[in-house]
This record gives structure tokens, C-alpha cells and sequence, in this order.
């Protein structure tokens, strides 16, 4: 397809396409001529997740090429290669050590990972976003006093882990690596919101049902 079609079918403007193609997020089409390139399936399928990710997730465009880098880079292995896609995404930024609160939340956090043998997960803990996050809100849950207890959060874990097997079984329908890898930073762009979103909605619907609307 030419530019025109390419933008008609994703929505896109075509400035915005070439603009993408100066910062490197799309792939350059075939070249026909001097001044005519020609696109396929592969850059109309990769400029919606451009689009999705900068304009629904928020990314800033340096962040999508880094995370583009990854997702391109079939010399990874498939674990390594969803991890440094992910990790390029926003992230919170490292906790102070030295505080007491986030001390505790440390111990506390690789205590429930060896309560539920996450043992891969631990030894992930120096380097992975997701731990530093999960850290930082247990800091910050204690430091204001609510003590959600070991068992609690281990209730919760065991409910997110059924939601990682659904995420890689659906993950593994997709034929090719570089879609794997897509799919799931789409997850994480927009999958996770959408599941933040279902559990208020449950929490509202639980609400209602146990203490009515008065």
C-alpha cells in the first residue's frame, strides 16, 4: 500500500507517519522511486501499537524506540527480550534504602516470593521494575499505617499469577516472536489499566451488593 492508504487504514495522519519514520518507530517502506515507498501488513500492524502506546499508554516517543529496540531484537532470548521490552517502559524510580519503611518492605517482599517459590522472581529482585514498584507501595502502605499482612498479599499474588498464565497463553497464540513481544507491552500499555479498571468495578459492584446504595 502507499502512504495515503497506509494512513487511511491506521487513522494515522500522514505527517504523523513520516514523523514517525524520522524518529525510527516505523520501518522504512519499499522503496518504488525517488519519492514513492510502499508499505504491507507489518507496518500498518506496527504503527497501531506505535499509536497505541504514545498516544492511550502516554509513552514518550524515546521511550517507544527503546522499547521498539527490544521487541526487533531476535538475538534475545523470549524472556529476556519481554523483560528488557517491559523494563523500558515507565518506570517508578528507586526507593531510598536507607528508609526504614522501604528496608522492611524489602524483607517483607522476598519473604512472600519464597513463600510462594517464585524463586525466578527473586532472582530477578536487584534488577526488576515490577519488585521495585511492588516495594514501594508496601513501603508506603506501612509508613501510613495500613498493615495489609503477609497472607493478604499473598492472596493477591496467587490471583495475579493465575492472570500471568492467561496473559502467556495468549501470548503464544501470536505466530511470530516480534508479536509475542508486542502483545505483551500491549498488555502493559493497555491490558493492565483495563484490569485495574475491571477490579474498581468489581470493588463497586461487591460494595453495593454487601452495603446497598444509601
Amino acid at each position: 500500500m502507499r502512504l495515503a492508504e497506509l494512513s487511511e487504514r491506521s487513522g494515522v495522519s500522514t505527517a504523523t507517519i513520516k514523523y514517525y519514520l524520522r524518529e525510527g518507530l516505523l520501518a522504512p517502506g519499499r522503496q518504488i522511486n525517488t519519492t514513492t515507498a510502499e508499505y504491507d501488513e507489518e507496518h500498518l500492524r506496527r504503527l497501531r501499537l506505535v499509536r497505541a502506546m504514545i498516544q492511550v499508554g502516554r509513552v514518550p516517543v524515546a521511550t517507544v524506540r527503546e522499547v521498539l529496540g527490544h521487541v526487533d531484537d531476535d538475538s534475545l532470548g523470549r524472556t529476556v527480550r519481554l523483560g528488557a521490552a517491559l523494563w523500558a517502559l515507565p518506570q517508578v524510580p528507586e526507593p531510598d534504602a536507607e528508609d526504614e519503611y522501604v528496608r522492611a518492605a524489602h524483607d517483607e517482599t522476598e519473604q512472600l516470593l519464597d513463600a510462594l517459590d517464585w524463586s525466578n522472581a527473586k532472582a530477578l529482585v536487584t534488577i526488576s521494575p515490577a519488585y521495585r514498584s511492588l516495594v514501594v507501595a508496601v513501603a508506603a502502605l506501612r509508613r501510613l499505617g495500613y498493615d495489609w499482612s503477609p497472607e493478604l498479599l499473598a492472596s493477591y499474588a496467587r490471583l495475579m499469577h493465575q492472570a500471568a498464565v492467561l496473559d502467556l497463553d495468549f501470548m503464544e497464540t501470536f505466530p511470530t516472536e516480534a508479536e509475542k513481544v508486542e502483545i505483551a507491552v500491549l498488555g502493559a500499555v493497555l491490558v493492565q489499566p483495563m484490569l485495574q479498571s475491571l477490579h474498581r468495578l468489581a470493588q463497586e459492584e461487591e460494595s453495593a451488593r454487601r452495603y446497598g446504595f444509601e
